[in-house]
């Protein structure tokens, strides 16, 4: 391969104009949509698992710092 073949995509993190971050945005949502549904799924199937001490086998957890709270 020479010089010539080989493409520079330098800044392609950077957003260069209104569509590509529009894209970019619509993109990352629907991907969080996807594992959110994947998740919700999981959990659905597991909730009646528990263990010999009555606890549920699969949980969702809540990160909390700062009063900032996420699911994970």
């Amino acid at each position: 391969m020479t010089k010539d073949d080989v493409l520079e995509f330098a800044g392609r993190d950077a957003i260069s104009d209104p569509l590509t971050a529009l894209l970019r945005s619509g993109a990352q949502h629907l991907i969080n949509e996807a594992v959110e549904a994947e998740l919700q799924d999981l959990l659905s199937r597991h909730s009646c698992r528990c263990t010999k001490d009555g606890n549920a086998v699969v949980v969702r957890m809540v990160i909390c710092q700062n009063a900032n709270c996420r699911a994970v």
